[in-house]
């Protein structure tokens, strides 16, 4: 289903809305909009400076917008901390691996799964039996998401000590295990090699598939992106350069030239 079809009658999971950012007099993001549709994935794009990571950034409210809005379902994330992102089903990962390298891969993942539980310290000291159940619920989810990530034999392995590739993998199972319905994908192909970003984009067509989970890829490998995204949107000095489909933004004369340079320059 195309994005045009998704968008008639159904209302966007997330709705970004003339977002704009001002950093000391910079404008970093200048009015851009854009819908993502459930079960989408949808491809951010453009030169280094373009806006996509300030934009990520809002997205996961690192940051605040310096106008606009962005709506989840309909309501607006913009009066959420970053620490209650989780709440509403917004998951992500980071270009730079962002894991508590002294703790094991099964520790780190739990902090993700941790996001979405309910309990409080008094009802943790006191070993509540909801607790017990909620831990062992927790455990069984943990388990799963290692074995569907191929995991499982470095469970109780230091993080620091694994390779780069294995290292976003784990990055990836936290984030699956706060359950979320929109997936922020931070440049994930960064330092992976040829091999390893093939497996990758088949990875992540299968947690689409598997999981329903919608996401959006903020990534420099162009193959990555035109090979997995349903919709790309190509962003240049802050502003919305082009949106469509792989094929159109491949063919739009802009995008060709905000990569590419003109013959003019």
């Amino acid at each position: 289903m195309t994005q045009a079809q998704l968008a008639q009658g159904q209302q966007p999971l997330l709705a970004v809305r003339d977002v704009s950012v001002v950093f000391g007099g910079i404008i970093a993001l200048n009015g851009v909009s854009f819908d993502m549709h459930q079960g989408n994935i949808l491809g951010l794009i453009g030169p280094n400076g373009a806006g996509k990571t300030t934009l990520f950034n809002c997205l996961s409210r690192l940051y605040q917008p310096s106008s606009g809005d962005i709506l989840m379902e309909g309501k607006s994330i913009l009066t959420r901390p970053p620490h209650r992102i989780a709440e509403i089903g917004i998951g992500r990962t980071f270009q730079n691996v962002a894991l508590f390298p002294n703790l094991s891969v099964i520790d780190n993942v739990r902090v993700g799964a941790h996001a979405r539980t309910s309990s409080d310290i008094v009802s943790d000291s006191l070993r509540l039996a909801w607790v017990r159940r909620g831990e062992a619920d927790m455990n069984k989810k943990v388990h799963e998401i290692l074995g569907y990530l191929d995991l499982e034999n470095v469970a109780h392995t230091v993080v620091s000590g694994l390779p780069f590739g294995t290292q976003k993998r784990v990055e990836l199972a936290r984030a699956l295990a706060a359950d979320p319905k929109i997936l922020l994908l931070d440049e994930p192909a960064g330092g992976l090699n040829h091999e390893e970003v093939h497996v990758l984009g088949d990875l992540i067509r299968k947690i689409r598939a598997d999981r329903k989970i919608t996401v959006l890829l903020v990534e420099h490998h162009m193959g990555l992106v035109m090979s997995i995204a349903d919709h790309v949107v190509a962003l240049n000095f802050g502003r919305k350069l082009a949106e469509g489909t792989p094929a159109q933004i491949q063919a739009d004369p802009d995008v060709i030239k905000a990569y590419l340079g003109s013959k003019d320059q």
